[in-house]
């Protein structure tokens, strides 16, 4: 029987001569996609002092825990170098010799996301309402920290993780985007929907590649979408801090924020296991070996069990002050 690793990597060179395809099906030209600029003041032009000002004026009507939400969703995706390394080192995506069709997606991929951080960077910037030094340590720690994602160099985990996360970041930035436009604040829900029509198109994109590998390795793909159910996704989030603390000291408090305000609640997270296994037909998921059967029962199972967890969970209603953002700027 062939190595566990050396299966995962011969389905990945099957799958290579696809990811053009997946790259004009999913991904947008730069000459075509949008860019900050265009949901951004035009610093160029006669207006932009006006418009920054509408900006600060609007941000004014924004709650203390919609900041917090905000800074960290930019901090988050401004990360991206830390993401893209980490995948390029996922067996099959081979970014040596010239690279291969797969390290050509994970860089025109990392292109698209990078424009996420860079439109909320700039827009906490203009806004005026939060500390920028501080949002900025906190990226750079971030970075610096790096982590574990609990993926390994396993394609297969890999692609369950950024299914996930995608259709994650998705949630959040469209409910940050229905909170700013209930606030008035339409400029912001408009760069919050667009970032989040990304996130859903990177989502389908890395859905289908989970499907596609479904179909060549079913039993293996079963077992490896369990695993990564059963040790629970690890978002970027977890491992925030805030400048003088240790890693990870933030994520608490700031999970907390978005759950009181809606934006992402360990309910968003069942229905996002439910959307996967849903998305993959796993209930009728043929092929399988006694191992990956009873891996499909683990993770059919799994979301009743930890919606029943979830309703035990009370989440504190005072808010946490972040050093990111003043109180005496915000509602």
């Amino acid at each position: 029987m062939e190595p566990k690793k050396n299966i995962r990597l011969e389905v990945m060179q099957q799958l290579e001569s696809k990811v053009d395809g997946f790259i004009d099906q999913f991904l947008i030209p730069v000459e075509e996609i949008w860019q900050p600029t265009d949901f951004l003041p035009n610093s160029q032009g006669d207006q932009f002092f006006d418009e920054v000002k509408e900006i600060r004026e609007l941000a004014k009507e924004l709650p203390y825990d919609f900041w917090v939400v905000l800074v960290g969703d930019t901090i988050t995706e401004e990360a991206l170098p830390t993401y893209e390394s980490w995948l390029m080192d996922v067996e099959g995506i081979n970014q040596h010799d010239g690279g291969s069709a797969w390290s050509k997606w994970v860089r025109y991929w990392t292109g698209e996301e990078n424009r996420h951080g860079d439109t909320l960077n700039k827009y906490l910037y203009l806004s005026g309402r939060v500390n920028m030094i501080e949002v900025e340590r906190t990226t750079q720690h971030l970075i610096n920290d790096g982590f574990d994602i609990g993926t390994d160099r396993d394609p297969y985990k890999n692609f369950v993780y950024t299914s996930f996360q995608e259709l994650a970041t998705y949630v959040s930035h469209n409910r940050v985007a229905k909170l700013a436009r209930n606030y008035g604040n339409k400029s912001l829900a408009k760069m919050c929907k667009i970032i989040s029509g990304d996130e859903m198109r990177h989502f389908n994109a890395y859905s289908t590649f989970v499907d596609e590998i479904f179909k060549l390795d079913p039993n293996n793909m079963m077992i490896a979408f369990r695993d990564m159910m059963k040790n629970k996704i690890v978002m970027p989030a977890m491992f925030l801090r805030e400048s003088g603390d240790s890693m990870g000291a933030a994520f608490d408090e700031f999970s907390n924020s978005a759950q009181r305000i809606g934006v992402y609640t360990g309910q968003d997270y069942v229905d996002i296991m439910r959307r996967l296994i849903k998305r993959w037909d796993i209930e009728n998921l043929t092929g399988l070996k006694e191992d990956g059967e009873k891996a499909r029962d683990f993770v059919t199972s799994l979301p009743a069990r930890m919606e029943r967890i979830n309703q035990r969970i009370r989440i504190p209603e005072k808010i946490t002050h972040f050093k990111w953002v003043n109180p005496a700027l915000t509602k």
